[in-house]
């Protein structure tokens, strides 16, 4: 098999698994049959899946050791993300707090 029809492979089979995680998630919203917890607990383990499926079969980020550097760059920049968003929203709640209180 060639590099090209191997790579087109992959990206039909990453956009097959993408469109149906999608799917699954607006179908659990869309029509519950769980509880609230239940249902943004399985949303968030699909939003991990399909961020796994958009990292190895679009970017092409693997475990393989050359990958293995921007797969520490991608994982780096998610933390400072988390670490910004997660620090604006603690101050948020404690003018919050303050405001109301």
């Amino acid at each position: 098999m060639s590099d090209r029809t191997r790579e087109l492979r992959t990206y039909a089979i990453g956009y097959g698994l993408s469109l149906a995680l999608t799917a699954a998630a607006f179908a659990m919203v869309r029509w519950p049959s769980f509880g609230a917890r239940a249902i943004f607990g399985t949303v968030l383990a699909l939003g991990l899946v399909q961020m796994a499926v958009q990292f190895r079969c679009f970017l092409h980020i693997s475990l393989k050791r050359s990958s293995r550097h921007d797969l520490q760059l991608i994982l780096f920049s998610a933390l400072i993300i988390a670490l910004m968003v997660s620090g604006t929203l603690v101050i948020l709640f404690n003018l919050r707090g303050r405001m109301m209180g």
